[in-house]
């Protein structure tokens, strides 16, 4: 099950977190970047199930069989969204070369007067969305996310950027749905990933580069019942300090009814997985699930 991956729990302490941050921070972008090379080569040596599930993914989206350097291009790639990730929460987006496209998808939807939801993967950085605001769109951005499974990097992220408590909602908690409500109706942002499922998730099975793989209902079955609108959302990882954000609307209203459930929901799940797959051939190292997605 993808739930799999709620196993995988972070690696390294909470002190080595912070002082790693405080050291990116203090020698800049550039010098940083150099310190991520033998850092990924001690994952890429250590970090067996990892390497055969980048192994697995990368076959798939490449069309033939993936080399060393390849799987190696893919943890670097990740690191390097991450190194990222410090300085879009520590505010420095400026230092970074942002383009975006469909962004008038999300300004006509908010234009109504209520939010929508941005329905995202784990593909490039999901942290390029705070840059909205700096992209014409002043609009508070809440997210979504799993609790419990990067404490550590939650808590230095929340260190880093202190308003992100506030706009972080966490899934399956009894007010969850309340709070994502009335992010709504005051015309926010809602953010959420929809690639990872929990233990209790409920789940559909659809294609993905050929093969079953499995989804959770959760992200647009939440839409459905709120009513709110859908926009896929990618923040692509280009290269550099590049990274490119692609909007697509995704339906302005889900209907679902109460009975079957589960069978309205597979053909939009299935549109989403050829979406994400769409992308991930455009961007094949910028996918970040290493554990076994397809596993039955």
């Amino acid at each position: 099950m993808s739930s799999l991956w709620l196993e995988q729990r972070e690696r390294g302490s909470l002190a080595v977190m912070k002082g790693g941050v405080r050291l990116l921070l203090s020698v800049g972008h550039t010098f940083g970047r150099l310190l991520l090379y033998p850092t990924c080569a001690y994952f890429l040596a250590s970090s067996r199930q990892s390497r055969a599930a980048s192994r697995d993914y990368l076959g798939r989206v490449l069309g033939r069989p993936a080399r060393l350097l390849d799987i190696a291009r893919h943890y670097l790639t990740f690191a390097k969204t991450l190194h990222d990730r410090v300085y879009f929460l520590a505010g420095r987006t400026a230092e970074f070369d942002i383009e975006q496209h469909g962004l008038d998808a999300v300004e006509r939807t908010l234009a109504r007067g209520k939010g929508c939801v941005l329905l995202g993967a784990h593909v490039g950085s999901f942290e390029v969305l705070r840059v909205l605001g700096s992209l014409e769109c002043k609009v508070p951005v809440n997210v979504l996310l799993y609790p419990d499974n990067a404490s550590n990097a939650d808590t230095v992220a929340s260190d880093l950027c202190p308003e992100l408590k506030q706009r972080v909602i966490p899934l399956g908690r009894p007010d969850t749905l309340l709070r994502v409500h009335e992010c709504l109706e005051r015309g926010e942002i809602v953010g959420i990933l929809g690639d990872r499922t929990l233990k209790t998730d409920k789940t559909v099975r659809c294609d993905f580069f050929g093969q079953p793989a499995t989804f959770p209902q959760g992200p647009l079955l939440l839409a459905s019942i709120l009513k709110a609108p859908v926009i896929l959302f990618f923040g692509l990882f280009e290269g550099g300090r590049r990274y490119t954000i692609h909007f697509e609307l995704f339906t302005d209203e889900l209907q679902i009814a109460r009975k079957d459930r589960s069978a309205q929901l597979q053909p939009w799940i299935a549109r989403y997985a050829a979406r994400l797959e769409h992308y991930c051939r455009r961007a094949p190292y910028n996918w970040f699930n290493f554990y076994d997605f397809w596993r039955a």
